[in-house]
């Protein structure tokens, strides 16, 4: 009961988030599925506005390309050229086990499916001038890519070196604590000092588990909280 009058307190007490008035991000939200809070939006637009970097920038889960879209016009609108990666399975735990989708006649695997046709769609029309190097794997099997500097070809079938440093890193992936954490420390190890990471679903009242690991972030010298809109934006001061 203590925890649930916490969460309510912090609803009923937590300002209403920062919203970006950018236009095409509106006509964008009409067309492109997706559940990108508008909040995470500003700190989009924030951190294509403050990065001095040219280093390359990464998503974590992309779904059907809706944030995907959003960072990469922030970085256009701001004459930003850094190379984009994104990193998705586009396996999800409620369609994964079942035949078909609530008897709807299709299968999880149709379902998967049909997402990954629709961001690769989405982001061929709305990211053409900077397409992401999209690499279809979870986002441990990506950093191990990019630990070991491998050459893969993406879902647009283009080959790409990975590894280096990022300047920054959103993380939408698995929102409970044991994955969000292991996406921290792999962001960690890569991020340049100065460089920036957005955690979806972070707030203070958020239901996920990564909200806990916010708490240990903010108490690392390392790193210092930017923006709070509802969701946590955190630069890095320092390497370990």
């Amino acid at each position: 009961m203590q925890s649930r009058l916490k969460i309510i307190y912090h609803k009923l007490t937590q300002k209403s988030p920062v919203i970006s008035g950018d236009l095409f991000i509106k006509r964008l939200s009409f067309a492109n599925a997706g559940m990108m809070h508008p909040g995470n939006v500003h700190c989009f637009e924030y951190v294509a506005k403050h990065s001095n970097s040219d280093s390359p920038i990464l998503e974590i889960g992309s779904f059907c390309g809706l944030s995907t879209n959003a960072i990469n016009h922030f970085y256009s609108l701001n004459g930003k050229k850094n190379k984009f990666f994104t990193s998705d399975k586009w396996e999800f735990e409620s369609t994964e086990d079942q035949e078909t989708v609530n008897q709807s006649g299709i299968t999880g695997a149709d379902y998967s499916n049909f997402v990954k046709e629709s961001y690769k769609r989405n982001v061929r029309f709305f990211s053409k001038e900077n397409l992401p190097y999209t690499i279809e794997a979870f986002s441990d099997e990506f950093f191990q890519l990019w630990d070991e500097k491998k050459r893969v070809q993406d879902v647009f079938d283009r080959t790409v070196d990975l590894g280096g440093k990022f300047s920054f890193v959103f993380i939408d992936g698995n929102h409970t604590y044991e994955y969000a954490k292991r996406d921290f420390e792999n962001t960690d190890k890569h991020l340049e000092v100065g460089g920036y990471i957005l955690f979806d679903d972070s707030s203070v009242f958020s239901p996920f588990g990564c909200a806990l690991l916010m708490k240990e972030i903010e108490k690392m010298d390392r790193y210092e909280v930017v923006i709070k809109n509802p969701n946590y934006l955190f630069r890095k001061k320092a390497d370990k």
